[in-house]
């Protein structure tokens, strides 16, 4: 498979331009377990943050019948993958990819602003750490504005708990982050749950994930 940025084509994606990321292979189904657990009898509207290739959006949204999808990533080769997957996948509620920057105020997805505490969930998987420290705080701001009252956020990666690496494999990882990008890294969860405190958002779970990630379930803890 050739390689493109991070990611490469997908066995098929020569000709329709769907990009593969190893790493799903590894917790598409495990994020799905998850995911389906907390949403899956949930009607209403998501939108996912750095949607990436497309992959997760794909196989989420074939398992959310009641959930309107809408897939979003600040890349346009990405939003070309996920567009391709949504192809692929002939899902009826994933919706076209959004070109969207997370500290946009207001977000919108097809040309129209997001309305306040109009979304049953937000997901982001992967991005808190490969992207600046204001871009978790942007996230977390809108999403203590745009959930409604009993929507969840849903971060999923890697996360330093109490300021130590949980394994010495996202150390090393941290440590390549930085190199890449200083205002890259792993961030510490009770730095993440702190922000999300001052947004409205209170931390509910915290599931295992494969290759020591996390999974982290925010509410809303305040409406106005």
């Amino acid at each position: 498979m050739k390689a493109v940025g991070d990611f490469r084509l997908d066995a098929g994606g020569a000709h329709d331009g769907r990009l593969d990321a190893p790493a799903f292979h590894r917790n598409g189904m495990p994020l799905r377990e998850v995911v389906t657990g907390l949403l899956g009898t949930r009607t209403g509207e998501l939108v996912e943050i750095g949607s990436g290739t497309g992959q997760h959006a794909a196989l989420l949204s074939s398992a959310l019948p009641g959930i309107r999808y809408w897939p979003t990533d600040l890349d346009k080769l990405h939003v070309a993958s996920i567009d391709a997957w949504r192809r692929h996948a002939g899902s009826d509620n994933l919706m076209p990819a959004t070109q969207l920057d997370v500290r946009e105020d207001p977000w919108k997805l097809a040309g129209e602003p997001v309305r306040d505490r109009s979304l049953t969930a937000i997901l982001c998987f992967n991005v808190v750490h490969i992207a600046p420290w204001d871009v978790a705080l942007a996230l977390l701001n809108s999403a203590g504005s745009l959930l409604e009252a009993d929507g969840v956020l849903i971060l999923y990666g890697p996360f330093m708990r109490n300021r130590a690496h949980t394994a010495p494999s996202n150390a090393a990882f941290d440590q390549s982050l930085k190199a890449r990008n200083p205002e890259w890294g792993v961030r510490d969860l009770e730095d993440v749950t702190a922000a999300a405190r001052e947004s409205g958002l209170e931390r509910h779970a915290i599931f295992e994930m494969p290759a020591n990630n996390l999974t982290v379930v925010f509410r809303v803890t305040r409406c106005t």
